[in-house]
């Protein structure tokens, strides 16, 4: 069994098991998948490139602070690693949050119109340009293009033995949740079950599938926040 990263997790992740039993799901095996994430890194990677000065200059003239946002998430059978997004709130949004009414039902955190996100990060979100740092995530291996959305560890410290399952594989870039609903699921059962049903339904074609849904979400600006 993985040791998970903090006793605090293993003592309230369930309360009915004594101890968790995290499988690896075969995608992450796969050698298929595994050179998909590395094309596909080098690929955003390049847009990365291209894209940062412009996104750069419109972040810092919309909003005092600093260009990218850092967060420690969690990963395949909840190991830790840091993300970085452009940053698409003001820079206390941390200290507001309780300011904020949460729409949403479960482990996660939605408003709609959350007075924290910035103009320029609502495009960022809509477009999901705010996600292209991450792209660096996958190219180690720490991310795939396709998976489960990674935990923040203010969810990880709450989750039970069906939600642990989500981390079977690796966090993704997009996934199920992205291309059926996006920020319109605000129920994190729902998610859950659309993490888990990825996982069954898994195979090298059907993360190409994925993908290429998500391209047409993201353009056709569907259940965008």
């Amino acid at each position: 069994m993985y040791q998970l990263p903090f006793t605090t997790v293993v003592e309230s992740a369930t309360s009915n098991t004594k101890k968790l039993e995290l499988v690896v799901h075969p995608s992450v095996s796969s050698k298929f998948k595994r050179y998909l994430d590395i094309v596909g890194s080098l690929v955003g990677l390049l847009v990365l490139a291209i894209l940062f000065i412009p996104i750069a200059i419109a972040i810092k003239i919309d909003s005092p602070g600093p260009i990218f946002f850092t967060q420690q998430r969690y990963g395949l059978q909840g190991r830790p690693f840091r993300i970085r997004k452009f940053r698409s709130m003001v820079t206390d949004a941390e200290r507001l949050k309780s300011l904020v009414s949460n729409e949403a039902n479960g482990l996660i955190f939605k408003n709609k119109n959350d007075f924290r996100v910035t103009k320029v990060g609502r495009f960022l979100r809509s477009t999901s340009l705010d996600e292209l740092p991450q792209f660096w995530n996958v190219l180690v291996g720490e991310m795939s293009l396709v998976g489960t959305r990674p935990p923040t560890a203010d969810e990880v410290m709450h989750y039970n033995q069906r939600h642990w399952q989500r981390l079977n594989v690796k966090p993704g870039l997009t996934g199920e949740w992205q291309v059926n609903g996006r920020s319109r699921v605000k129920d994190f059962e729902q998610i859950v079950d659309l993490d888990l049903q990825y996982q069954k339904k898994w195979h090298p074609l059907y993360d190409i599938l994925l993908i290429a849904k998500t391209f047409y979400v993201i353009f056709g600006r569907i259940g965008a926040c």
